[in-house]
């Protein structure tokens, strides 16, 4: 096999890297040599790898600033309809080589690299990930971000600047350990503080009806503080905004009520107020119903709220007087989008600063904080809605209480009157619920004071409407749409996999880069041979990389003939990576009791983080270490099999890992997944999906045929019919013997001959009390993975079923989600033009 270009050969030959003009290069230079020298105060003799990448960073964002000025003035003159997207979570992973492809710029910044002696490689591994998100709603809104820009759209993401973002995960003996993520301590040149448009926001106090109106007297209030981090589309010269708020102590804080020798103490307790915006609560699918938490959702709202309506008021570029007064026309300026219910109280607050501070009736209001706002639904699992008990929000929030019992009264009002009588349906539409404790239903809150609610895959939205929030669609079917997932195809194919691209570039040019339903034409190379050797090729190629790359991390020797099959996301046990765990095991089984037999090679990775606090995970975990233990050290399996768990699982080891996989494993039960997104990237670049017909696994098997997915398991109906039924583990357990076998050996020790009793819960779950029905699905999984060995071993058809398989993986673009979003929810017009670059005439 020829030698496999060095990664600075293979960026110099490919075209959707942009060009490398000399001028071009020989700027670079001298910016990164004025970056080191007066930014960094640094000169060659003593900069360091981290000064390096700093000057580069620096040189890069130069690029940026000109297109981020001139895009905000051209929404000043232009005055759109605002978009605005409201999360907790921002899961943007590194920025540097992002916005190098976005801006055509990434072959021009090898060049300079190389020919200032550097390595660009080593240079973009020193930028830490913004990890300020668990997972796949903080990396849809990443998503959404790119596709916004590069759609030309007046969008902004407001979250917060978690100092702390998601914990890195260590493996020690095999158990997960977290540490704190200090993302920020060598600085971010990719932000730039805004104290100018710092926000006061209040806590606690108390409230006085006035005969004027509800004042909110007495309360504490934080300052806080807008970092903005630049959003560039692709190729078209808009820049948009992330804006996320740090907390901050006002100056006075605790002074005015200090006493002797309190001072101190005083400015040591600013610590308190800060701690807001200190860290990402790490729980994926899962409310924990803290007071923190809490004032995290409402510092986002209140100071996003607070620019919003600023930027509503002046419309003139460069002027501060107020020029818009009409709140009327906020609906038609203004969409603020809700990224699940965690920034659900911008409905009260927006309601608040209407009626209280702007002195409009309260229908009015109501009517213009419906139009404004929408919700998405990311979730149907029990435990993770949002329900604030009472007695929290009256603490801390009294105003707010008293708004949403004015919500709810009218609400039940007009419930009452569509369905007299049905006072059941009253308890259950309520905005509280009654019982031990009363609480806010956040998703009721916002599915009344949204005009628009979707789910995130068509299966999803279908569940909500039936069953979730059947009652509601029942009153209000108009509010109720879907929106499917997406992913940008910018970080996910041309900066993750240039190979792939390249390839796919030869045949059918770049537009798909923009427009990725152009992936189609590719059903006529199906067939074509020296395609399928390049589809082969170029995934032969990101196998070996991330071999080497593995082999670096894990001291283990992979085979990189062997099928590389992956299961990365967080772990819970709705997505099953039990089912996975048995199957390896059933695996190795097999191969113990017939070792002379053919058997297809596999490599089985899992990845992700548990929430801290979420034993089970941290148990499974283990399981997968413990079996990876065992197999990977048995003579007789050798390279045939082996399992690796894969270390602190991010956004930057998602790049390397999904070029790289074969196989992408997605075995939630059906009706858990909402949509999912890695199964997205996993199709994009060329790996086949094992799956059950859940979230988006529905649609990638319609757009790419269902023969071209390996699908399994229940479908939706028959888990409701097993509920219904009952069901029974030990059932499955008895009748299968290879079932039994497994489990046997988990009960038994094998896995854990030190600790026999070690996964002890683990079995007590499966075989008791387990929600997600894993022993209903393992025999058609067993089957579906041996049609899965089978296909592994003609090469040529497997990767005509991979090609099948990009080629239907347009829809899922986040440019077509956002491109709907748009159209049917914000009412704007999404737009492919480039505007004017900085240094054209205007």
């Amino acid at each position: 096999m020829s030698k496999p270009l060095s990664d600075h050969d293979k960026r110099k030959q490919i075209s959707v890297r942009g060009l490398a003009g000399v001028e071009n290069v020989t700027d670079l230079k001298t910016n990164f040599n004025r970056h080191l020298h007066f930014t960094l105060v640094k000169d060659r003799n003593v900069a360091t790898k981290r000064d390096y990448y700093f000057a580069l960073a620096n040189t890069v964002r130069d690029h940026l600033v000109g297109r981020w000025i001139r895009t905000q003035q051209h929404y000043y003159e232009k005055d759109p309809k605002r978009v605005y997207y409201l999360s907790l979570e921002f899961y943007m992973g590194r920025t540097l080589q992002n916005t190098m492809v976005n801006l055509a710029l990434e072959n021009a910044c090898d060049e300079a690299v190389y020919q200032l002696g550097l390595d660009m490689e080593e240079l973009e591994d020193i930028e830490e990930d913004a990890g300020l998100g668990n997972g796949g709603l903080g990396r849809l809104a990443a998503c959404f971000l790119d596709s916004m820009a590069s759609l030309g759209l007046a969008a902004y993401g407001y979250g917060i600047r978690y100092e702390f973002g998601i914990f890195n995960q260590k493996i020690v003996n095999g158990w997960q350990v977290e540490e704190a993520d200090d993302w920020l301590r060598y600085g971010n040149p990719w932000e730039k503080a805004r104290p100018e448009y710092m926000r006061p926001v209040h806590f606690y106090g108390r409230t006085e009806h006035q005969p004027d109106g509800v004042k909110w007297v007495d309360t504490q209030v934080v300052l806080a503080l807008p970092y903005d981090t630049p959003v560039p589309g692709y190729r078209n010269n808009v820049v948009n905004t992330m804006r996320l708020w740090s907390a901050k102590a006002p100056c006075e804080f605790n002074l005015k009520d200090f006493n002797v020798g309190g001072y101190i103490q005083a400015v040591l307790d600013r610590n308190l107020a800060e701690n807001i915006s200190r860290v990402l609560y790490p729980n994926d699918n899962f409310f924990e119903g803290k007071e923190l938490r809490l004032k995290q959702e409402y510092f986002v709202v209140a100071a996003t709220l607070q620019d919003i309506i600023r930027r509503f008021k002046v419309s003139k570029f460069g002027s501060r007087e107020i020029a818009r007064t009409d709140f009327n026309k906020l609906p038609e300026k203004v969409a603020i989008q809700l990224n699940d219910t965690h920034p659900a109280l911008a409905i009260p607050e927006l309601m608040r600063v209407l009626v209280d501070e702007e002195k409009l009736p309260w229908d009015k209001a109501w009517d213009i904080t419906v139009r404004t706002c929408a919700y998405t639904n990311h979730t149907v699992l029990p435990e993770a809605l949002e329900r604030w008990p009472i007695d929290l929000f009256q603490n801390l929030l009294p105003r707010h209480l008293e708004i949403i019992y004015e919500i709810n009264r009218r609400h039940l009002e007009r419930v009452a009157s569509l369905f007299p009588g049905d006072t059941d349906r009253l308890r259950r539409m309520s905005l509280i619920e009654e019982g031990g404790i009363k609480r806010v239903n956040m998703a009721h809150l916002c599915i009344v004071g949204a005009h628009a609610v979707n789910g995130v895959a068509r299966i999803h939205s279908d569940i909500l409407k039936a069953t979730v929030f059947k009652d509601f669609y029942e009153m209000d079917p108009h509010k109720f749409q879907n929106k499917t997932n997406g992913i940008t195809p910018r970080r996910w194919l041309v900066m993750c996999n240039p190979g792939l691209a390249e390839v796919i570039a030869e045949r059918i040019g770049e537009d798909f880069i923009r427009d990725l339903d152009q992936l189609k034409k590719l059903l006529k190379f199906v067939n074509d041979e020296a395609f399928i050797r390049d589809v082969a090729k170029v995934k032969q190629e990101n196998k070996l990389k991330f071999a080497t790359h593995l082999e670096e991390h894990y001291k283990v020797k992979i085979n990189p003939n062997s099928m590389f099959d992956v299961q990365v996301k967080r772990i819970h046990e709705y997505k099953r990576q039990l089912l996975n765990c048995l199957h390896i095991i059933t695996f190795y089984n097999r191969i113990k009791k017939e070792p002379n037999k053919q058997w297809s090679p596999r490599t089985i990775m899992i990845g992700g983080k548990a929430a801290p606090g979420y034993h089970t995970a941290k148990m499974i975990i283990r399981l997968i270490t413990a079996i990876g233990e065992v197999v990977n050290n048995d003579p007789v399996v050798g390279d045939r099999l082996k399992v690796i768990f894969l270390e602190n699982y991010r956004v930057t080891l998602a790049e390397k890992a999904v070029p790289a996989a074969d196989l992408s494993e997605q075995i939630s039960t059906a009706g858990t997944e909402a949509s999912g997104t890695g199964n997205m990237k996993f199709m994009l670049n060329g790996a086949l999906t094992i799956g059950t017909m859940d979230g988006a696994n529905v649609e990638m098997a319609e757009e790419a045929g269902e023969d071209n997915l390996f699908i399994f398991g229940m479908r939706v109906e028959d888990v409701e019919a097993m509920d219904k039924k009952g069901y029974n583990a030990s059932e499955y357990y008895n009748r299968i013997p290879e079932l039994k076998q497994a489990i046997d050996q988990i009960a038994g020790g094998f896995f854990s001959p030190k600790q026999p009793d070690l996964f002890k819960d683990i079995v007590n779950l499966l075989m008791h009390h387990d929600r997600f029905k894993v022993f209903a699905d393992y025999e058609d999984y067993i089957r579906c993975q041996e049609k899965v060995s089978a296909l592994y071993k003609k090469p040529k058809e497997w990767v005509k079923k991979v090609i099948y398989n990009i080629a239907g993986s347009g829809k899922f673009s986040s440019d077509r989600t956002i491109s709907q979003y748009a159209r049917e929810i914000w009412g704007v017009e999404p737009s492919l033009e480039k505007i004017a670059a900085p240094d054209d005439p205007k």
